[in-house]
């Protein structure tokens, strides 16, 4: 599936990728920024469970988003040093509040730097990062104004769900069977608070995507819903003053 985001002319615009280390508090996290030239928004990933800022699902994500003029920061949520203790305890990557905080830092952060201070923020979350994504999003509903979940666990936010106001996109596999029902049930809660929420199903998807053609449809959903939902002010742009 092709993206046709709004205003996609099919040019592709030149991207400027570099990493950085952003700050969280006392800690420093790994990560990479892109901005295209006259990017019209940002998109801030949170990845899942045992994943990072390398996951090919996300980085081809990324580079959809990219193709479409949005910039992304591909982030790190755990230090190395985390990441090592998580593979022996596995209690890290379900801590949503700690991962929720770091988004939430990214997302100051990326509101402070040059190039990207203008640019309106949506977080596109994996698994347990759409979890942490959406309680970023009910933390900081001033920064974080359009979420895509993809193969979620909403249900991992809690109460957050209810003080969601960013619109929200679930997507989730066909075959993926459980996480389908959790994904119907947050969206019962999600919405209290105004936001639009939509369930999209992909036909033949299992929880990874990996079945062909279903991350293009990830993808393609993700840019429309970004585009539609990520509004850049007049008369600005990435660069502009």
């Amino acid at each position: 599936m092709r993206p046709d985001a709004p205003g996609n002319s099919g040019e592709v615009p030149v991207r400027r990728t570099q990493p950085v280390r952003v700050p969280a508090g006392a800690t420093l996290l790994d990560a990479d920024l892109a901005v295209p030239d006259g990017a019209n928004g940002i998109i801030l990933f949170a990845h899942g469970s045992g994943s990072s800022r390398h996951s090919s699902r996300n980085r081809f994500v990324a580079e959809v988003l990219q193709k479409a003029g949005f910039a992304t920061l591909l982030l790190d949520l755990l230090t190395p040093e985390e990441e090592a203790e998580d593979r022996v305890s596995g209690h890290l990557r379900f801590d949503i509040a700690l991962l929720a905080r770091r988004l939430v830092a990214a997302a100051e952060w990326l509101h402070k730097e040059q190039s990207t201070r203008r640019l309106p923020i949506g977080c596109f979350g994996a698994s347990t990062g759409g979890g942490a994504a959406l309680v970023a999003a009910a933390m900081r509903p001033d920064r974080i104004t359009a979420v895509v979940s993809r193969g979620g666990r909403p249900d991992l936010a809690g109460e957050a769900l209810t003080k969601v106001r960013a619109p929200t996109l679930l997507i989730v596999g066909g075959n993926d069977g459980p996480v389908i029902g959790m994904n119907r049930e947050a969206m019962a809660r999600l919405g209290s608070a105004g936001a639009e929420v939509r369930l999209e199903i992909v036909p033949g998807a299992t929880h990874l995507f990996e079945e062909p053609g279903s991350l293009e449809e990830v993808a393609g959903l993700a840019t429309n819903w970004f585009a539609l939902h990520l509004v850049l002010p007049k008369g600005l742009a990435a660069g502009g003053r």
